[in-house]
């Protein structure tokens, strides 16, 4: 494998962890700023909300996890 062809490997690894973590990232902020204010108007209905925010958590939290198995899989020349 030549020189480049490792950089430009390395860059696209790069590239993959951390476009692929802007978007959880905003997610998560919007996910628990939706469920605080929800607790705050509706405080009845904590346990649900609660439940629901980390659902919507877990899932953006996925999106990263799949981008930095596809970035490392990049990086160490697998795909």
């Amino acid at each position: 494998m030549g020189e480049i062809e490792h950089s430009a490997r390395l860059v696209g690894m790069a590239l993959a962890i951390g476009l692929g973590a802007i978007g959880p990232g905003a997610g998560i902020g919007i996910v628990f700023s939706g469920a605080l204010q929800a607790m705050g108007r509706n405080p009845e209905a904590e346990g649900l909300v609660r439940t629901y925010m980390f659902l919507g958590f877990a899932l953006a939290e996925s999106l990263f996890i799949f981008a930095l198995v596809f970035g490392i899989l990049i990086g160490f020349n697998i795909i």
